[in-house]
């Protein structure tokens, strides 16, 4: 663990093993962090911000996290393995957003915008209360405090670097907890900044733990100023229920289930020939599109397009490059798949490709690539979040039924749409509640970009300067003319 500028052991001494989902042995042990751990780490974030310079001092945080760029390049390839190896990410998808994208930008870019970032902005003079007063007023934008990170296992060096990038270039001090299934990237990020940066002891602390419950000692800590969750949903409450008890501010990016919309006049073969990309990294991708709305009158011709492309469908050993489908997290997870799987089918859906666990791996926890079709949005499977590699086929009439179908979640993270009229896309994506979307294919993901979503996928955004923003407090001063 990072504690205090040092890199120590957990209480007692406790271990927990890492356990590599692709073939379900132990990767070695790392630190079973307890509360007591927690809470000196806590302290000594609390004590790294009211009395070190860090929050004022803009040149050494800019020199520190150059430092810290520096550092994690300079381990690059280690990480992309640890990677491949305790998360079961396939390695190609390293090269893109499990690795290198945000490694690119997600350090650098709040960065640079130390410099940008309007920490003060003037009001103007007004006389106020009408007394013949005139004043001068200023809006400032201070550090928040200490933000308690809580980062989930899908891409976890991906999630700890787009939140460690704005928290730190804000004049935040942190707590990172990691989660159980997959420390390594965090304990190893935690010794760079050990050992290669001069970041003052107590701005960043890493507490992994076996137990999720030593969590709630950073959102219950009158000591923390903010929790910065990305997670499921039901854990986003829990987390949101215990920060009210000291009325903290919560950033909180949580589930989804988005809806990929194809209209009348779209490509059909073009926009479904990758259709199997629902089932990248298996599934375990918050804003992936797991419901896919096609014209009634095409439905067919899109559920055999959308077949090729699973029967082409590459998955396995997320150590092989053409492998996009690495297994599940845990056996729990896989489990759990298995089963909204099975209800889906009681309920009516067809299971026209895969649905259940492949035959010929032996090892690991994987889930073959699955689509349904025949699938109606009141079942479950189109319902719930599976975090699954799995994709829903689902009957619209038309541009209006689409977005009343794809508004009719509990979520609102991400989706897309694709129409050969590019304004009638524009047009359903404003009607879309949702906090991304992608139209005709179009990415919208960057650290220059804020990210979060509506309804139960969240409060806040993610990157951007929205993402700077939630980190930061707003202070009114204003004195006579």
């Amino acid at each position: 663990m990072l504690i205090d500028g040092k890199l120590v052991e957990a209480e007692g001494g406790s271990v927990f093993d890492n356990i590599n989902p692709t073939t379900e042995e132990s990767l070695g042990q790392v630190a079973n962090g307890s509360a007591s751990d927690m809470a000196n780490a806590v302290a000594a974030a609390r004590n790294a911000f009211d009395n070190t310079s860090w929050a004022t001092d803009t040149e050494l945080r800019k020199r520190c996290l150059d430092q810290l760029q520096a550092a994690l390049e300079s381990e690059q390839e280690e990480l992309r393995q640890e990677l491949v190896a305790e998360v079961g990410a396939p390695i190609a998808l390293t090269y893109g957003p499990h690795l290198d994208a945000p490694l690119k930008h997600a350090i650098t870019w709040p960065r640079e915008m130390i410099d940008k970032f309007e920490w003060s902005r003037s009001l103007g003079p007004a006389d106020a209360l009408g007394w013949g007063m005139q004043t001068e007023r200023v809006v400032w934008k201070e550090p928040k405090g200490v933000v308690g990170a809580i980062v989930p296992w899908n891409f976890p060096a991906e999630l700890t670097l787009t939140k460690l990038g704005p928290i730190l270039a804000m004049g935040n001090t942190c707590v990172l907890k990691p989660a159980p299934d997959t420390p390594f990237n965090a304990t190893r990020i935690g010794r760079l900044i050990a050992e290669k940066t001069e970041i003052p002891p107590g701005v960043v602390n890493v507490v992994p733990s076996r137990d999720h419950a030593v969590g709630e000692v950073l959102t219950r800590s009158p000591d923390v100023d903010m929790i910065a969750f990305t997670g499921s949903t039901a854990t986003g409450r829990r987390i949101m229920e215990a920060a009210a008890s000291t009325i903290k501010d919560v950033f909180l990016e949580l589930g989804g289930k988005s809806a990929l919309v194809v209209l009348d006049d779209a490509p059909l073969e073009e926009v479904l020939a990758t259709a199997a990309m629902a089932c990248i990294h298996g599934g375990q991708a918050c804003a992936q599109a797991s419901r896919l709305l096609v014209p009634r009158n095409k439905y067919d011709e899109a559920v055999e397009i959308c077949k090729t492309s699973f029967e082409n469908w590459k998955y396995g050993d997320p150590s092989v490059f053409e492998n996009m489908q690495g297994p599940q997290i845990n056996q729990t997870q896989q489990q759990r798949i298995i089963g909204l799987f099975d209800s889906a089918r009681e309920q009516g859906a067809t299971t026209v490709f895969g649905g259940g666990i492949p035959a010929h791996l032996e090892k690991g926890f994987f889930v073959e690539p699955t689509l349904f079709a025949n699938v109606t949005n009141d079942m479950r499977i189109a319902q719930e979040e599976v975090f699954g590699p799995v994709l829903c086929v689902i009957a619209h009439d038309g541009d209006d039924d689409a977005v009343r179908i794809a508004n009719d979640s509990t979520y609102g993270l991400s989706g897309g749409i694709h129409s050969g009229d590019l304004d009638r896309a524009l047009a359903v994506a404003r009607r879309i509640r949702t906090g991304t979307l992608s139209v005709n294919g179009g990415i919208w993901y960057g650290a220059d970009a804020p990210f979060g979503g509506y309804k139960s996928s969240g409060i806040g955004r993610q990157c951007g300067i929205e993402g700077l923003e939630i980190f930061t407090e707003t202070k009114l001063v204003g004195w006579p003319v």
